[in-house]
């Protein structure tokens, strides 16, 4: 295959080659890695959650049950791949690569993190924001058996829980080249699943403060958004380069002061502490465009279905079935008027 491949990205995807072989090399039958004594109470408690784990979402999700998970890997690292998003200076576009199967994509994955930093140089000397965020898992949608990672089972029970049913969601349905619509619809799949999971586990009390957690991350989220609709106005007016830059830098300092005063008296880790520990740059406001615009929209599908997720899904089939821009006006307007069927 990498015969057929221009020439200048040959190196990439053979990276991306032996990122993927060195992954499967390394897997094991989770089952042989219970029956090891030497395995500690630590990982052996994880790998039987995350069993459970497939289990529920097969049974209560209608997620696949294909043999992914089944097997683990410890990569001795903490990340699996590195994402590079980029944006021009002036724009919230992110900037797409695109690749065989997949199609297009709003980042670029690299299997080690000198390489994406090297990347991401050369993107900024070219004058583009840039974004690079450590991902734990990714998704071959169901072309190999995706194995359970460290970088998984170090995450807490929660975010390693919902980590799966995301997953699982990109190979229910994947809509080639729209990450906007892939991420968001896995997004959703994610948090209905952990509310799911987690009143058949604890409880109505416990719900409710998942549901707390996610009106939080709502909050900031539409902090972000309006920073973003700033940024988009600034980039369309007819000021000089200079001055949107200073106005840019004043519009971020803003967002960074608000987060601050919404999340003062959270208790624990405020949502989106660790990307606002970050650059915030237009790379970095189009990674979280990517990952969260469309779930209110998805969230309002399920809705107008009463929580019928075979429903759910058959709906979003069509939807991912429509021309891109027919899709975006449709769940446009399923998150401005959840009635409005698409």
């Amino acid at each position: 295959m990498l015969a057929l491949l221009v020439g200048c990205e040959a190196g990439y995807y053979l990276q991306a080659a032996r990122g993927q072989f060195q992954l499967m090399r390394a897997r094991e039958p989770v089952e042989t890695v219970l029956a090891d004594p030497g395995t500690s109470p630590e990982l052996r408690s994880k790998l039987e959650l995350a069993g459970d784990a497939l289990a529920f979402a097969e049974d209560h999700l209608l997620l696949p049950a294909n043999g992914s998970y089944t097997e683990y890997a410890d990569l001795e690292r903490r990340y699996i791949v590195w994402n590079v998003f980029a944006a021009p200076e002036f724009s919230l576009e992110p900037q797409t690569w695109c690749f065989p199967v997949v199609g297009c994509l709003a980042y670029r994955g690299y299997f080690h993190e000198s390489a994406a930093a090297e990347f991401a140089a050369k993107l900024v000397d070219g004058g583009a924001d840039v974004f690079v965020g450590g991902v734990a898992a990714y998704s071959t949608l169901g072309r190999f058996d995706d194995p359970l990672l460290n970088t998984m089972i170090n995450m807490g029970e929660q975010r390693m829980v919902g980590l799966l049913f995301h997953e699982l969601a990109h190979q229910k349905l994947y809509v080639k080249g729209d990450t906007q619509f892939n991420e968001s619809f896995a997004t959703l799949i994610e948090q209905e699943g952990m509310r799911r999971w987690i009143d058949l586990r604890q409880g109505p009390a416990a719900v409710a403060a998942y549901r707390q957690g996610l009106a939080q991350h709502e909050e900031v989220r539409a902090l972000i958004a309006s920073a973003r609709s700033e940024l988009q106005a600034l980039y369309a007016s007819d000021q000089t380069d200079g001055e949107r830059r200073v106005a840019k830098a004043a519009i971020v300092a803003a967002l960074r002061a608000n987060y601050a005063e919404l999340s003062a008296d959270w208790p624990g880790p405020a949502p989106f502490s660790g990307w606002f520990g970050g650059p915030v740059n237009n790379a970095s406001l189009a990674a979280v465009s990517v990952y969260e615009d469309y779930v209110p929209a998805f969230h309002a599908l399920l809705q107008q279905n009463s929580g019928d997720l075979a429903v759910f899904y058959q709906r979003s089939v069509a939807l991912g079935e429509m021309e891109v821009e027919q899709r975006r006006a449709a769940l446009l307007a399923l998150a401005g008027n959840p009635e409005q069927q698409p």
